[in-house]
């Protein structure tokens, strides 16, 4: 008989989003009437239409696929030339930041390349992970086989978990033990929190020091509105010897349904082989899109290339500002309430504190039954989530004005 990878039989019995809508069709079946006025706020999926310089230019492309004169068919992997230089243009040279149009990588999002990163990396590291933290981070170690058994709290042996808390600005504390692969998401899913650049120089510093290579998931950059808060960790001298970083037009553009993202893998980024000897990672993540990657069709580049327009440009920052006062009243809601909030003011989640007596699930029932809204349980992001919960901004604004209201009537 055919051998599975055991490693899967590892992870936790459901993903969080997942058991989520398992919770939410329950409750739907059970309850036809209140589920037609449910608000979703747990998963931080996009309601608004997509940018229109996005829209005409998926148009237009889809006509070129039309005509034998300008018809395209397989792309590069690592994707179009006119989008690697709209990125490298757009959101680090204009911005003083060194990245080369072949550095980035082009892909279909940045939850699948966080993962597939994994791919370059060898067994034996060290993983050290925030928590509370965005589950892909944890499962996909889980499932390359670089941690042991998960122990009765959901903690998986193998894993160095950095607590981050009220107490330290949801930013953990550098490691007192060397970690081989650290992942660092700021703005930070689910907390909303940043990392100041004194923050993020000292783990350049640390993984430079240690030879260990940073993951930085920076796909809620474009959210940030205090302009001393770093967008990159490529803002950060040396941070290219050590940091591989990932983005997304998942949010920003409003391309969850759509999708594209990239990477960013810098040629001086080395890690070292079984035998001592350094690599530059570049080449070796290049061949792997190049072999498990078809990359993303044509008319999704095209559009992704529109953001970077004028328009665009201004279209993008329209939606920002949307979903970020959908935020601020998210944020006044839940304090008007006594509540203690966190997050909420450069990223489009609010992490809020339980009230006492009721864990992360309860709240996430209480709400769903009470007062027909869906959030996120911290527990469902790590043990350190435990008595938290997320409510994400991205809604309408008349949907948010509604959970303002209820959140106010239940609690």
């Amino acid at each position: 008989m055919a051998k599975l990878n055991n490693n899967y039989l590892k992870l936790k019995a459901g993903y969080l989003f997942p058991e989520i809508g398992r919770r939410v069709k329950s409750f739907s079946d059970s309850n036809p009437e209140n589920a037609e006025n449910l608000i979703r706020c747990g998963i931080g999926d996009v309601t608004e239409p997509l940018p229109l310089a996005a829209r005409n230019a998926m148009k237009s492309a889809v006509d070129e696929l039309g005509n034998h004169d300008t018809f395209r068919g397989y792309g590069p992997e690592q994707g179009y030339d006119f989008l690697r230089t709209a990125i490298a243009n757009g959101d680090y040279r204009d911005n003083g930041i060194s990245v080369e149009d072949d550095e980035i990588f082009v892909s279909d999002g940045s939850k699948c390349d966080t993962g597939n990163i994994l791919d370059v990396f060898g067994n034996g590291n060290k993983i050290a992970i925030t928590d509370p933290v965005y589950p892909v981070y944890v499962d996909t170690n889980v499932m390359a086989g670089n941690t042991g058994e998960a122990n009765e709290s959901g903690a998986y042996e193998g894993i160095h978990y950095m607590p981050c808390n009220a107490e330290n600005g949801f930013v953990p504390e550098i490691p007192q033990e060397r970690v081989d692969l650290i992942y660092l998401c700021y703005p930070n899913n689910p907390t909303g929190a940043t990392a100041t650049k004194e923050q993020l120089e000292k783990w350049v510093s640390y993984a430079r020091e240690h030879g260990a290579v940073i993951l930085y998931d920076a796909a809620y950059q474009a959210f940030i509105q205090d302009q001393s808060v770093p967008r990159s960790i490529y803002e950060i001298d040396g941070a290219r010897e050590c940091a591989i970083e990932f983005r997304s037009f998942s949010k920003n553009g409003g391309f969850t349904g759509v999708r594209c993202a990239f990477t960013v893998v810098p040629k001086e980024l080395m890690a070292e082989g079984e035998n001592g000897e350094k690599h530059s990672l570049h080449p070796l993540w290049s061949r792997r899109q190049s072999t498990k990657f078809n990359s993303v069709s044509y008319p999704v580049q095209k559009a992704a290339e529109a953001l970077y327009s004028d328009d665009g440009k201004n279209q993008v920052k329209s939606l920002i500002t949307h979903y970020m006062e959908n935020a601020e009243k998210l944020r006044a809601a839940c304090s008007e309430i006594g509540l203690s909030v966190y997050g909420g003011e450069n990223a489009p989640y609010v992490w809020v504190a339980c009230p006492d007596s009721i864990d992360s699930w309860g709240m996430f029932d209480k709400m769903l039954n009470e007062a027909n809204v869906v959030i996120t349980p911290g527990a469902g992001f790590g043990e350190a989530g435990e008595g938290f919960f997320r409510i994400s901004a991205f809604n309408s604004k008349s949907n948010v004005d509604t959970v303002c209201e209820r959140l106010k009537a239940t609690l």
